[in-house]
């Protein structure tokens, strides 16, 4: 059955979570502004604008009729993703010395936040289609 999940649903599902993640990190930064790194928002609009390019991949390339080819997306959004995660981290490290451990905390945080987003819109979409077939 070829059942996936839209991009507008995922779209709106990331747009959501990003706003919960952006909202949590205003106040983070609002309650204790000496451990949060000023980038902070800009963490949070690199991840969204990079879990919905990567997910996009994925979604779109998904037919329904081989799983290969959907791990193999899959694999190549995860390859694409980590790599542009490393360029951006390096790169800010880089140029921003003084806040660089601040920067590399936030980072990893929000990395496994979205990380764990992903995970449960993926799999919550295969057991659904798991039910309808």
């Amino acid at each position: 059955m070829n059942k996936k999940i839209p991009i507008r649903k995922f779209s709106f599902r990331i747009i959501v979570f990003s706003v919960i993640v952006a909202g949590l990190s205003l106040l983070f930064q609002w309650i204790w502004p000496e451990l949060a790194t000023p980038a902070l928002p800009f963490i949070v609009l690199f991840f969204f604008a990079m879990t919905l390019f990567t997910m996009y991949i994925v979604l779109r390339s998904e037919d329904g009729q081989d799983g290969k080819k959907f791990v193999s997306s899959y694999m190549i959004s995860r390859t694409v993703k980590i790599l542009s995660c490393l360029i951006f981290l390096f790169l800010y490290m880089f140029l921003n010395r003084e806040d660089a451990i601040r920067f590399a905390i936030a980072f990893m945080v929000i990395y496994f936040l979205y990380a764990i987003f992903e995970i449960v819109i993926l799999k919550k979409e295969n057991e659904s289609k798991s039910t309808a077939v």
